[in-house]
């Protein structure tokens, strides 16, 4: 009868990395959907890039839909 592989060592055991050693409730930096900056914007769009981010961060969402993005357009009072 063949040999089984022998079980793994444990200085060999497994390491998630997918957070790459951070802990906590997220990572050390935010991942914007539109841009790293808000200065090239104008102040409206500058207000709704960060109303976007906050949203995404208070949801834990990299992208929004479009209907996530209607409700916080709505949210700073913008109406049809």
């Amino acid at each position: 009868m063949p040999m089984l592989a022998s079980p793994i060592a444990e200085s060999e055991s497994f390491v998630d990395r997918r957070n790459n050693g951070v802990t906590g409730n997220g990572p050390l930096f935010e991942r914007r959907q539109f841009a790293n900056s808000y200065e090239e914007l104008s102040p409206d769009a500058a207000e709704l890039a960060r109303a976007i981010d906050g949203y995404k961060v208070q949801h834990r969402r990299r992208f929004i839909t479009f209907e996530e993005m209607l409700a916080v357009i709505k949210s700073l009072g913008y109406s049809k």
